[in-house]
């Protein structure tokens, strides 16, 4: 999994505003006061380029954003010298809204719908992606499709990018997910219900999930990790399977953890680690991560504590 091509390029359809809302008590069909507010750029891929930039190759953002939000994501894609292809649409894009209740520690999601886009859009983006593959080996295929998009949008484009040589991985869900899977990207991040969906029979604990990993491994997609949240993630290649255990951290945000755990795993992998060590490695960074709110990543120092923190259980071969 080492591409000859150093850049990495996140596609992001859906980009989001994350606006999270600190609300004690917050109660439905009531005044509720709102105590603090914190507005981030987001969408899966945007997360994933942020979570990369800074390491040893360059990252690209390419998609689209709604031309009424674009400050917000230039002011990310300065400030974390990541390269900007995204290609602007009228309108904003779509809204994130959670409200948070640590009080009775409940979060409520309210998501906005996002942006309609057309036909020229699409094709436009296709010869963006076709130019940046001539010099970029993996792309990241990540978050949901907008409206006017088809369902099968990431499996065209894993088909057109692996076709010029890229590695390709895929973090969505639902029909985008089933296409893509029968494309055979690189690498699939689904979490367990998203995996229960796709095989379509329910998981009900890390051995069934690890069952379903295994046959999408054999489907022919070399690298498959399941989140499983608080309880770490499953890995599963040719090189073995294992399960990875987070410790307890604090947590300020789960937005975003998935994606730091696609960025850990890629810039392990292309790294050239092997599985065992991108499984602790990545599971490190992802629980890192929830210390902060919005795209940021944790510390150098503080992955380290947490590498070491981090409990590895091989899954053997059944």
């Amino acid at each position: 999994m080492r591409p000859t091509k150093p850049g990495v390029v996140t596609v992001t359809l859906n980009a989001a505003i994350d606006q999270t809302l600190e609300c004690p008590g917050f109660t439905t069909g009531a005044v509720n006061r709102v105590v603090a507010e914190t507005r981030t750029p987001g969408g899966k891929g945007i997360n994933v380029a942020a979570f990369l930039a800074g390491g040893t190759r360059p990252v690209t953002a390419a998609g689209f954003l709604g031309e009424d939000t674009v400050p917000l994501f230039e002011a990310l894609f300065r400030e974390r010298g990541i390269q900007d292809r995204c290609l602007r649409l009228p309108g904003s894009s779509r809204v994130n809204i959670k409200v948070v209740d640590r009080t009775n520690g409940a979060v409520t999601d309210l998501n906005l719908p996002g942006l309609r886009v057309p036909e020229e859009a699409l094709d436009a983006l296709l010869e963006t992606l076709d130019a940046l593959a001539e010099e970029n080996g993996c792309f990241v295929l990540s978050g949901s499709v907008p409206a006017g998009v088809p369902a099968n949008i990431y499996a065209t484009l894993t088909e057109r990018l692996r076709a010029k040589g890229a590695l390709v991985a895929v973090d969505t869900s639902g029909e985008p997910l089933r296409h893509a899977v029968a494309a055979k990207p690189d690498f699939v991040k689904p979490n367990a219900h998203e995996l229960g969906e796709l095989v379509e029979r329910p998981l009900r604990n890390p051995g069934e999930v690890a069952r379903a990993a295994r046959e999408l491994h054999a489907g022919g997609i070399g690298l498959v990790v399941v989140s499983l949240g608080a309880d770490g993630a499953l890995f599963v290649s040719d090189d073995g399977a294992w399960r990875a255990l987070p410790p307890p951290v604090e947590v300020a945000s789960t937005v975003g953890a998935g994606d730091a755990l696609v960025a850990g795993v890629l810039a392990a992998r292309l790294d050239g680690h092997d599985l065992e060590t991108c499984a602790r490695r990545s599971t490190a960074f992802a629980a890192g991560k929830l210390a902060k709110v919005g795209p940021v990543p944790p510390a150098p120092e503080r992955v380290a504590e947490l590498v070491c923190a981090v409990r590895m259980h091989p899954l053997g071969s059944a």
